[in-house]
């Protein structure tokens, strides 16, 4: 077992890195990089230039840019009227004066020891925003989970259990309207319904907690964190499970025309038992195999609408934000942040078949 997990550890290496190269450059190929923002900015408001340079020298330069860019191929349309130097100190300033090669080896070497540096626009440490909208992210993403599987399971069994029933062609009807109906469109029939806008005011509308927050003693913090979580975990979970309760209802049928089930049954064995005790964990196994990417997915991809509607400023937020801005540490750290995650979440998912089913012994495999 050892062995297995250091090869998996061993083998996050080059595919962490794969991941970054690719990103990384398909990234550099997009127009409108941090360069283009910056300048953008600095043109539209007048003010701005000074913190680089001083008003005469941005009005004796400005006359000096507009006729040198006339034959000047280097300066972008956008960049005129503004003195070449100012633009070489903001080129400078956001490490594009190096060559791109260099500048991904540098990104590399500090993401080695866990320096993911600073923002361009935030003026913060990319790591300390990470950190400080992790809680967020992983709240929405660790419940929404953990309900979707604790309904999905039990309601998969419980439809193969009973193949054409009425009650599961009652719960198919149910499971795809909720899943035809996008996850943002009901937070917003629950803002509308719960939170005071037509109707009650029930659950809070804003934020993971309350103001005050700091004031309140655990037991009050803890109901108020789960209060305020009630709204956006419903509206993720109600589009979330209809995938996972099909599977777990086609697994669990799939497992149960087998000649061990017959064999169990015709020993005598009760039903319970050969439902739990043969055919779960058997059928269990491709249900785990999609945990870690719906942990994942859930945590960074699924929840940006849901945090802008419930005024979550969590991962999603982070790295829509920074990507609209062209804020390249920003994201490139929370995808850095995004993949390491997934990578580690991956190998547990791994581990979680041999704990559900013994047989499996991947290092015996040489896997």
């Amino acid at each position: 077992m050892s062995a297995y997990i250091l090869r998996r550890l061993l083998l996050m290496i080059p595919t962490l890195l794969g991941i970054m190269v690719i990103n990384f450059f398909v990234i550099q190929a997009a127009p409108g990089g941090p360069v283009e923002q910056a300048i953008a900015q600095l043109q539209g408001k007048g003010d701005v230039t000074s913190r680089f340079t001083g008003s005469g020298e941005a009005n004796a330069g400005a006359q000096q840019a507009r006729q040198s860019d006339q034959g000047n191929g280097n300066l972008s349309r956008g960049a005129r009227g503004l003195p070449p130097e100012l633009i070489e100190r903001i080129r400078k300033q956001y490490g594009f004066d190096k060559p791109v090669v260099e500048r991904f080896l540098l990104m590399m070497k500090d993401y080695l020891v866990f320096d993911l540096g600073e923002s361009f626009f935030k003026n913060a440490r990319v790591a300390d925003l990470v950190i400080s909208k992790m809680p967020v992210s992983i709240s929405l993403g660790l419940w929404t989970t953990i309900l979707v599987y604790m309904i999905s399971i039990p309601l998969g069994i419980a439809k193969a259990v009973r193949d054409g029933s009425r009650f599961d062609v009652t719960s198919s009807s149910i499971v795809i309207v909720g899943n035809a109906i996008p996850s943002f469109l009901f937070a917003l029939l629950l803002v509308v319904l719960f939170t005071g806008g037509s109707f009650w005011k029930v659950f809070p509308l804003r934020g993971i907690v309350s103001e005050d927050w700091r004031q309140l003693s655990w037991p009050a913090l803890i109901v108020d964190y789960l209060w305020h979580m009630v709204l956006p975990i419903t509206a993720m979970v109600i589009g979330g499970f209809a995938t996972l309760t099909m599977l777990t209802k086609n697994s669990f049928l799939e497992e149960i025309g087998k000649q061990y089930v017959l064999t169990a049954r015709a020993k005598g064995l009760p039903e319970r038992r050969v439902l739990y005790g043969h055919i779960f964990r058997n059928a269990m196994l491709i249900v785990i195999a999609g945990f870690p990417a719906a942990f994942v997915g859930v945590l960074f991809t699924g929840s940006l609408l849901i945090e802008v509607i419930f005024s979550l400023d969590g991962m999603g937020l982070l790295g829509f934000e920074a990507a609209i801005s062209r804020d390249y540490p920003v994201m490139f750290g929370t995808l850095w942040t995004l993949g390491l995650l997934g990578l580690v979440v991956g190998l547990i998912g791994d581990l979680l078949y041999m704990v559900v089913d013994p047989r499996i012994d991947f290092e015996a495999r040489g896997a």
